[in-house]
């Protein structure tokens, strides 16, 4: 008997693990971020990729303000270029995340979704920050000074 979860059949183990394992190259989630930003977080940068007054309304503590249009390299080459730029956007509904991390991979800048974004950070109980580090962060990165992609 056929029903909607057997109609196509699973992968073989070998390819789910592939898969999987691949997976995880490409995005981390909401739990593995606040554990390592609680332990240090050094070897990566959360970047809010929301408006301003998004970010300004709540934020995973730590995290710069950095839309879209301001991903330029010259925006990027204030961090090490070993850095691992973590981006997340408002949650699942909303790609703007997947668009930063294609094109900080456009520069060349190794580069993670946080699944989940804001909406699976609240849902795990982690808090909002309602600090504004955007111009006072720890690579002296003021968002006054971050230049717009036209303006390259």
């Amino acid at each position: 008997m056929t029903n909607a979860v057997l109609s196509v059949p699973a992968a073989d183990s070998s390819e789910v693990l592939t898969h999987f394992e691949t997976l995880m190259r490409f995005e981390t989630d909401c739990w593995d971020v606040h554990e390592s930003l609680a332990s240090g977080g050094e070897g990566f940068v959360v970047l809010d990729v929301r408006s301003p007054s998004h970010y300004r309304a709540g934020h995973v503590p730590g995290a710069i303000n950095m839309p879209q249009g301001r991903i330029t390299a010259r925006n990027l080459d204030h961090f090490p270029s070993t850095t691992v730029f973590v981006v997340y956007c408002a949650g699942p509904h909303c790609n703007g995340a997947d668009k930063a991390a294609m094109r900080i991979a456009r520069i060349g800048r190794p580069v993670k979704k946080m699944i989940g974004g804001v909406t699976g950070w609240v849902d795990e109980g982690f808090q909002l920050s309602r600090e504004d580090n955007s111009n006072n962060d720890a690579t002296g990165l003021a968002a006054a000074n971050l230049e717009k992609e036209d303006e390259v």
